[in-house]
Protein backbone atom coordinates (compact mmCIF):
# COMPACT_ATOMS: atom_id res chain seq x y z
CA UNK A 1 0.00 0.00 0.00
CA UNK A 2 1.50 3.31 -1.08
CA UNK A 3 1.89 6.14 1.41
CA UNK A 4 -0.39 9.15 0.85
CA UNK A 5 1.25 12.27 -0.47
CA UNK A 6 2.08 14.76 2.30
CA UNK A 7 0.07 17.94 2.63
CA UNK A 8 1.51 21.09 1.04
CA UNK A 9 3.91 22.68 3.53
CA UNK A 10 3.41 26.35 4.49
CA UNK A 11 5.52 28.34 6.96
CA UNK A 12 4.37 31.51 8.71
CA UNK A 13 6.89 33.95 10.17
CA UNK A 14 4.85 36.23 12.39
CA UNK A 15 3.85 37.36 15.87
CA UNK A 16 1.50 35.68 18.32
CA UNK A 17 -2.00 37.05 19.01
CA UNK A 18 -3.03 35.81 22.44
CA UNK A 19 -6.68 36.45 21.55
CA UNK A 20 -6.44 33.95 18.71
CA UNK A 21 -7.86 36.13 15.94
CA UNK A 22 -4.77 37.29 14.04
CA UNK A 23 -1.05 36.57 13.78
CA UNK A 24 0.37 33.07 14.06
CA UNK A 25 -2.93 31.74 15.37
CA UNK A 26 -4.93 33.02 12.40
CA UNK A 27 -2.27 31.78 10.00
CA UNK A 28 -2.27 28.23 11.34
CA UNK A 29 -6.08 28.06 11.43
CA UNK A 30 -6.21 29.21 7.81
CA UNK A 31 -3.60 26.66 6.75
CA UNK A 32 -5.53 23.87 8.44
CA UNK A 33 -8.84 24.97 6.89
CA UNK A 34 -7.29 25.08 3.42
CA UNK A 35 -5.76 21.62 3.50
CA UNK A 36 -2.11 22.40 4.13
CA UNK A 37 0.35 21.67 6.93
CA UNK A 38 1.12 24.89 8.75
CA UNK A 39 4.43 25.52 10.51
CA UNK A 40 5.55 28.59 12.42
CA UNK A 41 8.42 30.89 13.28
CA UNK A 42 7.43 33.15 16.16
CA UNK A 43 8.82 36.70 15.92
CA UNK A 44 7.03 38.37 18.83
CA UNK A 45 4.60 37.73 21.66
CA UNK A 46 1.71 40.13 22.16
CA UNK A 47 -0.76 40.59 24.98
CA UNK A 48 -3.81 41.16 22.79
CA UNK A 49 -7.58 40.84 22.95
CA UNK A 50 -10.67 42.17 21.21
CA UNK A 51 -9.98 45.67 22.54
CA UNK A 52 -6.40 46.08 21.32
CA UNK A 53 -2.75 45.29 21.99
CA UNK A 54 -1.74 45.76 25.61
CA UNK A 55 1.90 44.78 25.18
CA UNK A 56 4.39 43.34 22.67
CA UNK A 57 7.75 41.62 23.18
CA UNK A 58 10.04 40.91 20.24
CA UNK A 59 11.98 37.65 20.16
CA UNK A 60 15.76 37.73 19.68
CA UNK A 61 16.99 37.46 16.10
CA UNK A 62 18.88 34.27 17.03
CA UNK A 63 15.62 32.63 18.13
CA UNK A 64 13.88 33.60 14.89
CA UNK A 65 16.76 32.35 12.76
CA UNK A 66 16.99 29.07 14.71
CA UNK A 67 13.25 28.39 14.33
CA UNK A 68 13.37 29.05 10.60
CA UNK A 69 16.41 26.88 9.96
CA UNK A 70 15.04 24.12 12.16
CA UNK A 71 11.87 23.85 10.06
CA UNK A 72 13.24 24.48 6.58
CA UNK A 73 16.40 22.37 6.85
CA UNK A 74 14.56 19.26 8.07
CA UNK A 75 10.96 19.42 6.87
CA UNK A 76 11.17 21.79 3.92
CA UNK A 77 8.61 24.33 2.79
CA UNK A 78 6.55 25.07 -0.33
CA UNK A 79 5.49 28.61 0.58
CA UNK A 80 6.42 31.17 3.23
CA UNK A 81 4.22 33.92 4.65
CA UNK A 82 5.52 36.84 6.74
CA UNK A 83 3.54 38.98 9.15
CA UNK A 84 4.61 41.05 12.15
CA UNK A 85 8.33 41.91 11.96
CA UNK A 86 8.70 44.77 14.38
CA UNK A 87 12.33 45.88 13.97
CA UNK A 88 14.78 46.57 11.15
CA UNK A 89 17.05 43.79 12.40
CA UNK A 90 14.22 41.24 12.28
CA UNK A 91 13.06 42.41 8.85
CA UNK A 92 16.57 42.08 7.41
CA UNK A 93 17.14 38.67 9.00
CA UNK A 94 13.87 37.27 7.66
CA UNK A 95 14.49 38.78 4.23
CA UNK A 96 17.87 37.05 4.12
CA UNK A 97 16.34 33.71 5.15
CA UNK A 98 13.60 33.96 2.54
CA UNK A 99 16.08 34.95 -0.14
CA UNK A 100 17.95 31.69 0.48
CA UNK A 101 14.78 29.57 0.37
CA UNK A 102 13.52 28.11 -2.90
CA UNK A 103 9.82 28.77 -2.27
CA UNK A 104 7.36 31.56 -3.05
CA UNK A 105 6.97 34.19 -0.33
CA UNK A 106 3.88 36.20 0.59
CA UNK A 107 4.81 39.38 2.47
CA UNK A 108 2.14 41.06 4.57
CA UNK A 109 3.91 44.29 5.62
CA UNK A 110 2.08 44.61 8.93
CA UNK A 111 2.25 48.17 10.20
CA UNK A 112 -0.67 48.63 12.58
CA UNK A 113 -3.23 46.37 14.21
CA UNK A 114 -6.98 46.45 13.56
CA UNK A 115 -7.24 48.70 16.62
CA UNK A 116 -4.60 51.19 15.44
CA UNK A 117 -1.74 49.88 17.57
CA UNK A 118 1.70 50.27 15.96
CA UNK A 119 3.33 46.90 15.25
CA UNK A 120 6.31 48.08 13.18
CA UNK A 121 8.98 50.52 14.28
CA UNK A 122 9.30 53.54 11.99
CA UNK A 123 13.01 52.74 11.65
CA UNK A 124 12.12 49.37 10.10
CA UNK A 125 10.16 50.83 7.19
CA UNK A 126 13.24 51.36 5.04
CA UNK A 127 14.31 47.75 5.64
CA UNK A 128 10.88 46.56 4.49
CA UNK A 129 11.25 48.64 1.32
CA UNK A 130 14.83 47.69 0.47
CA UNK A 131 15.23 44.15 1.89
CA UNK A 132 11.87 42.42 2.35
CA UNK A 133 9.76 43.57 -0.59
CA UNK A 134 12.44 42.64 -3.15
CA UNK A 135 12.23 38.95 -2.10
CA UNK A 136 8.41 38.85 -2.11
CA UNK A 137 6.49 36.83 -4.67
CA UNK A 138 3.37 38.70 -3.55
CA UNK A 139 3.14 41.73 -1.25
CA UNK A 140 -0.26 42.34 0.36
CA UNK A 141 -0.36 45.85 1.89
CA UNK A 142 -3.59 47.50 3.01
CA UNK A 143 -4.18 51.19 2.38
CA UNK A 144 -2.56 52.36 5.61
CA UNK A 145 0.53 50.27 4.89
CA UNK A 146 0.68 51.61 1.33
CA UNK A 147 0.72 55.11 2.81
CA UNK A 148 3.48 54.19 5.26
CA UNK A 149 5.65 52.57 2.60
CA UNK A 150 5.11 54.87 -0.39
CA UNK A 151 3.37 58.04 0.74
CA UNK A 152 0.55 57.37 -1.76
CA UNK A 153 -2.90 58.10 -0.33
CA UNK A 154 -5.68 55.96 -1.76
CA UNK A 155 -9.17 57.42 -1.74
CA UNK A 156 -10.69 55.95 -4.93
CA UNK A 157 -10.37 52.84 -7.10
CA UNK A 158 -8.23 54.87 -9.51
CA UNK A 159 -5.67 55.53 -6.78
CA UNK A 160 -5.18 51.77 -6.37
CA UNK A 161 -3.24 51.71 -9.66
CA UNK A 162 -0.86 54.42 -8.45
CA UNK A 163 -0.42 52.61 -5.15
CA UNK A 164 0.37 49.33 -6.88
CA UNK A 165 2.93 50.96 -9.16
CA UNK A 166 4.61 52.61 -6.18
CA UNK A 167 4.91 49.33 -4.26
CA UNK A 168 6.13 47.41 -7.33
CA UNK A 169 9.05 49.84 -7.60
CA UNK A 170 10.49 48.19 -4.48
CA UNK A 171 10.77 44.85 -6.23
CA UNK A 172 8.00 42.36 -5.36
CA UNK A 173 6.93 40.23 -8.34
CA UNK A 174 3.26 40.90 -7.63
CA UNK A 175 1.39 43.31 -5.39
CA UNK A 176 -2.12 42.92 -4.00
CA UNK A 177 -3.44 46.29 -2.82
CA UNK A 178 -6.26 45.64 -0.36
CA UNK A 179 -8.92 48.31 -0.84
CA UNK A 180 -11.19 47.10 1.93
CA UNK A 181 -11.21 50.50 3.62
CA UNK A 182 -12.65 52.27 0.56
CA UNK A 183 -16.36 52.95 0.25
CA UNK A 184 -18.59 50.66 -1.77
CA UNK A 185 -17.66 47.08 -2.64
CA UNK A 186 -14.53 45.50 -1.17
CA UNK A 187 -12.17 46.00 -4.12
CA UNK A 188 -8.61 44.69 -4.31
CA UNK A 189 -6.10 45.17 -7.13
CA UNK A 190 -3.59 42.45 -8.05
CA UNK A 191 -0.90 43.27 -10.60
CA UNK A 192 2.66 42.45 -11.61
CA UNK A 193 2.91 45.65 -13.63
CA UNK A 194 1.55 44.10 -16.83
CA UNK A 195 -1.30 41.78 -15.83
CA UNK A 196 -4.09 43.48 -13.89
CA UNK A 197 -6.76 41.65 -11.91
CA UNK A 198 -9.60 43.40 -10.06
CA UNK A 199 -11.15 41.37 -7.27
CA UNK A 200 -14.53 42.53 -6.00
CA UNK A 201 -16.77 41.27 -3.24
CA UNK A 202 -19.85 42.79 -1.59
CA UNK A 203 -19.12 44.86 1.50
CA UNK A 204 -20.40 42.88 4.46
CA UNK A 205 -22.15 44.47 7.41
CA UNK A 206 -20.05 42.81 10.09
CA UNK A 207 -17.66 44.67 12.40
CA UNK A 208 -15.96 41.46 13.54
CA UNK A 209 -13.08 41.46 11.07
CA UNK A 210 -10.02 41.00 13.28
CA UNK A 211 -7.36 39.00 11.44
CA UNK A 212 -8.43 39.63 7.85
CA UNK A 213 -4.97 40.68 6.62
CA UNK A 214 -3.15 37.74 8.20
CA UNK A 215 -5.83 35.37 6.97
CA UNK A 216 -5.73 36.62 3.38
CA UNK A 217 -1.93 36.45 3.12
CA UNK A 218 -1.89 32.95 4.60
CA UNK A 219 -4.61 31.80 2.21
CA UNK A 220 -2.55 33.12 -0.73
CA UNK A 221 0.48 31.20 0.57
CA UNK A 222 -1.63 28.03 0.78
CA UNK A 223 -2.58 28.37 -2.88
CA UNK A 224 1.01 28.93 -3.93
CA UNK A 225 2.12 25.88 -1.92
CA UNK A 226 -0.40 23.84 -3.93
CA UNK A 227 1.30 24.95 -7.15
CA UNK A 228 -1.32 27.47 -8.23
CA UNK A 229 -0.45 30.64 -10.12
CA UNK A 230 -0.50 33.93 -8.21
CA UNK A 231 -3.84 35.06 -9.75
CA UNK A 232 -5.39 31.67 -8.96
CA UNK A 233 -4.10 31.71 -5.39
CA UNK A 234 -5.26 35.27 -4.77
CA UNK A 235 -8.73 34.70 -6.24
CA UNK A 236 -9.24 31.63 -4.04
CA UNK A 237 -7.91 33.51 -1.00
CA UNK A 238 -10.31 36.40 -1.61
CA UNK A 239 -13.23 33.97 -1.73
CA UNK A 240 -12.11 32.27 1.49
CA UNK A 241 -11.64 35.55 3.37
CA UNK A 242 -14.99 36.90 2.20
CA UNK A 243 -16.66 33.84 3.68
CA UNK A 244 -14.63 34.17 6.88
CA UNK A 245 -15.68 37.82 7.27
CA UNK A 246 -19.32 36.93 6.68
CA UNK A 247 -19.07 34.38 9.51
CA UNK A 248 -17.05 36.65 11.84
CA UNK A 249 -18.31 36.54 15.41
CA UNK A 250 -18.39 38.60 18.59
CA UNK A 251 -15.65 37.86 21.11
CA UNK A 252 -14.91 39.90 24.22
CA UNK A 253 -15.93 43.52 24.39
CA UNK A 254 -14.49 44.80 21.11
CA UNK A 255 -13.83 43.63 17.57
CA UNK A 256 -14.22 39.87 17.17
CA UNK A 257 -12.34 37.65 14.70
CA UNK A 258 -13.25 36.28 11.31
CA UNK A 259 -14.28 32.62 11.36
CA UNK A 260 -11.38 30.65 9.92
CA UNK A 261 -13.35 27.41 10.00
CA UNK A 262 -16.40 28.59 8.07
CA UNK A 263 -15.55 26.49 4.99
CA UNK A 264 -15.32 23.34 7.11
CA UNK A 265 -19.03 23.54 7.94
CA UNK A 266 -20.90 25.25 10.71
CA UNK A 267 -20.21 24.19 14.25
CA UNK A 268 -22.71 24.04 17.06
CA UNK A 269 -21.90 26.98 19.33
CA UNK A 270 -24.82 26.19 21.64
Amino acid sequence: MSRPLPLPLVLTVAGSDSGGGAGIQADLKTMLALGTHGMSVLTAVTAQNSLGVQGAWELPVEAVRAQYRSVVDDIGVQAVKTGMLSSAELVETVAELIGDTDAPAVVDPVGVSKHGDALLAASALDSVRTKLLPVATVATPNLDEVGQLTGVRVETDTDLRRAAAAVLEYGPRWVLIKGGHLRGDAVDLLTDGSEVHWLRAPRLDNRHTHGTGCTLASAVACGLAKGWTVPEAVAAAKEYVTGAIAAGFALGGGIGPVDHGWALGRRDHG
